[in-house]
């Protein structure tokens, strides 16, 4: 006995392979680990809340005159915050996120004797980094934000 096969058995036969491919891949994503598929801020609503906030802290830093400057130098990140403020006054974070692993960010608390912070690059892997400054100043909050590459 020999099957015939016409075009519409062949066009099912197509959509249950695609189908089958489709169901491995997402199954093999789902369970991978390597495919990490996290939200980039935990507790997204509850941040959301405090997007005006963010933003007023944002304009802050925007109004100065004289902005924290980050550079990149042979073997560190350094962040200079303003001359015209008191370095002791200032307090805060500076938090460091890796966009593509959130196993690599971190925070530096700010206690600064001098108005430059300084990052060792052994901390940090080549890349792409998001760097958060959030800090305050006489009761007034700032946030600035950089992106840098590390070579």
């Amino acid at each position: 006995m020999k099957l015939k096969f016409n075009w519409g058995t062949y066009i099912v036969i197509a959509f249950a392979l695609f189908i089958t491919f489709i169901l491995y891949f997402v199954v093999k994503v789902q369970s991978d680990s390597k495919y990490d598929n996290d939200l980039v801020v935990e507790e997204y609503y509850k941040h959301d809340i405090h997007y005006q906030e963010e933003m007023q802290r944002v304009q802050n830093a925007h109004d100065l005159a004289h902005k924290p400057i980050v550079k990149q130098l042979d073997n560190e990140v350094t962040i200079t915050f303003p001359s015209t403020f008191d370095c002791k006054k200032i307090t805060g974070t500076v938090a460091l996120y890796r966009p593509s692993n959130k196993k690599l960010d971190f925070e530096v608390k700010l206690a600064l004797n001098e108005s430059t912070l300084h990052i060792p690059k052994t901390n940090l892997v080549g890349g792409s980094w998001d760097i958060n400054m959030e800090w305050q100043y006489e009761g007034k909050a700032y946030l600035t934000k950089e992106a840098i590459y590390i070579k």
